[in-house]
């Protein structure tokens, strides 16, 4: 709880009463000690706020000014009070957030567990998928946040954050591969690799590489989940490909290795969290968007 200035609540106090003595039993100090403070801030002040008359108080035309701004102070910081009292504890809602596969199964439900310790109130929907349907979403007010990979720079689009996300291949740590600090994608030519279908941002970036680069992969398996290439790749040792931030959870667990891939079209690409221009964001949305780009701004770079 906020607390006004002592002398704030003295000064009114007496103000109200009239009577030093009353404002004393008010206050549960002795009386003397309320005079004596009342001195101090005349003394400080170079004037008398209150005129002594043989039955109490009353403010002088100083104290009449100085107390307007006091009560108008008091009356700010019960408002700040308030206003914190919202966003911290009270906040109510649903929040919507269409996320990529990437940060559906870690960052994102970590980064709402965390939140709603403090936020039970509020409730979240989660929508993952391709970027291209995500930002399509968000235009349609379905989502009021998307955390995505690569969207198309658009006037329409509002970038709140932004981190760069490069491509890595996933490796089983047996991989002849497996303790290069990088690759390139022409290393991984001599070993089968599984692919993500067609509407992955990522296989968009391989395909371009690969169709510049003349290089040919030995593809096992296309997939239209993460989740079923990583587990092709503990299955089989095949390569597969996945942005930085899907690959930390595997890599925490010691299950696959984590390797940028520096061919420069593959190693500059961001996850961007976006919302629709705009548009006025609920007070949850914006509550929970500070926590997550806090999140975004923690990771490993």
């Amino acid at each position: 709880m906020l607390h006004p200035p002592r002398h704030f609540v003295y000064l009114d106090a007496v103000a109200r009463a009239g009577s030093i003595r009353k404002a004393a039993e008010k206050l549960h100090v002795a009386s003397t000690a309320l005079n004596r403070k009342i001195l101090e801030i005349e003394s400080d002040i170079g004037t008398p706020l209150f005129e002594r008359l043989p039955r109490g108080v009353r403010l002088t035309a100083a104290g009449e000014v100085l107390i307007t701004a006091v009560r108008r102070s008091m009356a700010d910081m019960r408002s700040a009070e308030s206003q914190i009292e919202q966003l911290r504890g009270l906040v109510r809602g649903t929040v919507r957030i269409g996320c990529a596969e990437s940060v559906a199964t870690d960052l994102i439900p970590g980064t709402i567990a965390h939140y709603q310790q403090t936020h039970p109130g509020v409730q979240f929907q989660i929508v993952s998928g391709v970027t291209g349907n995500l930002v399509a979403s968000l235009m349609a007010d379905d989502v009021e946040l998307i955390l995505v990979h690569d969207p198309q720079p658009s006037e329409t689009l509002r970038v709140i954050s932004a981190i760069p996300q490069p491509l890595c291949a996933m490796l089983r740590p047996d991989h002849p591969l497996a303790r290069r600090a990088t690759l390139r994608l022409a290393d991984c030519q001599k070993y089968t690799v599984a692919l993500g279908d067609r509407s992955f941002g990522s296989r968009r970036l391989l395909d371009d590489v690969m169709a510049r680069s003349r290089i040919a992969l030995q593809v096992a398996l296309e997939a239209s989940t993460v989740q079923t290439l990583k587990e092709f790749t503990r299955q089989t040792g095949a390569i597969s490909f996945q942005f930085q931030i899907g690959t930390l959870n595997e890599a925490r667990r010691g299950e696959l290795v984590s390797i940028p891939l520096s061919d420069r079209a593959l190693a500059h690409s961001q996850l961007v969290l976006a919302a629709r221009a705009g548009r006025m964001l609920p007070i949850a949305t914006l509550s929970f968007m500070e926590t997550l780009v806090n999140r975004l701004a923690a990771l490993p770079g």
